[in-house]
């Protein structure tokens, strides 16, 4: 995702939930509760699939859209977290696969 395109959906979900006055309850912990909630949504999709069953040519289309919604789920509340705690998503995420090269080379 170019960086431009992650901070504009950042500037929607934000004006999402201000138009919603939801910013009391938009709190680091809530928010990092909800992404485990979502995130939790997300597993259940997969739940007592095989490895297989769980591949892309192997799910249908219901369920395939399915996890995609919980997939958003799971980014838009971590966006939002990343917002409320004036985190560049981008560069942390560089930082830590640098980090990342480092831990784990051949």
């Amino acid at each position: 995702m170019p960086a431009d395109d992650l901070v504009q959906l950042t500037r929607e979900i934000r004006q999402f939930a201000e138009a919603r006055d939801w910013g009391k309850f938009h709190t680091p912990k809530n928010l990092a509760m909800a992404i485990a909630g979502e995130a939790g949504e997300l597993a259940a999709e997969f739940q007592w699939m095989t490895a297989e069953e769980s591949s892309l040519s192997s799910l249908s289309e219901e369920s395939l859209e399915a996890i995609r919604f919980e997939i958003a789920d799971v980014q838009i509340y971590l966006m939002r977290l990343a917002d409320v705690l004036s985190v560049d998503i981008s560069e942390v995420v560089r930082n830590k696969i640098a980090i990342n090269e480092t831990r784990f080379s051949k």
